[in-house]
């Protein structure tokens, strides 16, 4: 209920913050509550993920993609995520979230989120997502962004992301085979 309450602030913070571009990172003033820590008393690893999700909702609204794109009928989902932890985040500990659109390819955007506090990172997120419309549907990503009057490609992705989306690609494809009767299993 209280991820909920912080979905709602941001929401409509986002919305007085001034615009960015696309090519811009939003920068998110966050705290360590005490619903963030897990059993050592730091900001729990599924947290991170949960505040990512903040990021991307502010940097959506404030480059106004997220209204252009809803009233398109086209709402973002994730589909992976992945996380490198350098420090813990303590209680009541203020940092920021830094998150910027890395690319796109030809299905997925990539997000990363860094974790910014006393002037180190403590942690980056990335997260590869899409659009998809209320008739199943997915838009791809230069639809999505001329939505907002974008028309350069994407910027070259980092290479660890690049073999990161790769790997996803293959443990999707073979999670897919898994679920087909009579094949391989995970290996």
């Amino acid at each position: 209920m209280l991820m909920m309450l912080r979905f709602i602030r941001v929401w409509l913070l986002s919305r007085l913050r001034r615009r960015i571009a696309l090519d811009q990172s939003s920068r998110l003033p966050l705290r360590v509550w005490p619903d963030d820590l897990d059993l050592n008393f730091h900001m729990n690893n599924a947290r991170y993920f949960s505040n990512a999700d903040l990021g991307r909702l502010d940097w959506w609204v404030r480059t106004g993609l997220w209204q252009r794109a809803l009233a398109r009928g086209w709402r973002p989902l994730a589909g992976d995520a992945s996380a490198r932890y350098s420090r813990s985040l303590q209680p009541f500990q203020r940092y920021e979230l830094h998150t910027r659109l890395l690319g796109w390819n030809s299905k997925w955007f990539f997000a990363e989120h860094r974790f910014v506090a006393r002037g180190g990172v403590y942690a980056v997120l990335v997260v590869r997502y899409l659009f998809l419309g209320r008739d199943g549907s997915r838009p791809r990503p230069e639809e999505v962004l001329a939505l907002v009057g974008w028309q350069q490609g994407s910027p070259p992705l980092p290479r660890w992301v690049e073999l990161w989306d790769e790997g996803q690609e293959r443990l999707s494809a073979e999670l897919k085979r898994e679920a087909t009767p009579g094949s391989a299993v995970l290996k």
